[in-house]
């Protein structure tokens, strides 16, 4: 029986791929992929007689009917989306449709678009006496509306990093929600295309982010990210991990410490 393997390509850069993904994507008769956020070199690994079909134009019904075309012949799917397809990749909808028809899937997870900016950013979303919570979250402008208790000011409260999809045309409404709780001064920063080759990094504040995204023009594809931790002058406290007097199951308590 075929079945349909829902497969995180990561977040640009053909090299941040699984080697499961590259695998199912290798040997899949057909391919469906977002074409607007799956980079070409990762398609192009597809067999040189697959049926690969860019899904950006199509609808959900139009998508499914290629899958079960594809399950009526008994061929495999590699169902490519961008970053990790847990985190807003619109997979939930097409699961349930195939279970109720009957079709069964799994899924390969990918490297995450918020893990590929952190590392553009060269810093550590979680730092000691800073922050040791990361939300991940978006705001509603086109797409579907926030639930209750999840509007931007209820999350930036916990004064936790925040990274923040789907809203660089939003930034206005996002700085003004946000200075109230992390103040002027709290760096921000906006990565658009983590990891492609024409990424672009933004370094600031809140006071200052929102001039600098319009004068690069960026209106896309972006993260905005906001904490203490990206912060340039790194004044945290060394994590206990380490630390000579911290002792645990692999580096048992020494003498005189």
């Amino acid at each position: 029986m075929s079945i349909v393997h829902f497969i995180g390509a990561g977040p640009g850069d053909p090299e941040l791929i699984t080697v499961r993904a590259k695998r199912l994507i290798e040997t899949c008769p057909v391919v469906l992929y977002a074409g607007s956020l799956v980079p070409p070199e990762v398609v192009a690994l597809a067999r040189k007689d697959a049926r690969v079909i860019d899904t950006a134009p199509l609808t959900l019904d139009e998508i499914i009917a290629e899958i079960e075309t594809a399950h009526a012949a008994d061929r495999d799917v590699a169902r490519v989306h961008s970053g990790d397809p847990s985190i807003y990749g619109a997979i939930a909808e097409q699961m349930r449709r195939l279970d109720a028809l009957g079709i069964p899937y799994d899924l390969t997870p990918g490297v995450p678009s918020f893990a590929a900016a952190a590392a553009a950013l060269g810093c550590e979303l979680t730092l000691p006496d800073l922050a040791q919570t990361v939300i991940l979250t978006r705001t509603a402008v086109r797409a579907s509306a926030m639930p209750k208790k999840e509007d931007l000011a209820t999350l930036a409260a916990s004064g936790a990093t925040l990274v923040i999809h789907l809203s660089i045309a939003n930034l206005a409404r996002v700085v003004r929600t946000l200075i109230p709780h992390y103040g002027e001064d709290c760096p921000a920063a906006v990565v658009e295309r983590a990891s492609w080759p024409d990424e672009r990094v933004l370094r600031g504040t809140l006071s200052d982010i929102r001039d600098q995204v319009k004068a690069a023009g960026i209106t896309r594809t972006a993260l905005i990210l906001v904490g203490r931790v990206l912060a340039a002058e790194r004044k945290f406290t060394d994590s206990r991990l380490y630390a000579p007097d911290h002792h645990h199951v692999l580096r048992p308590r020494r003498s005189g410490l």
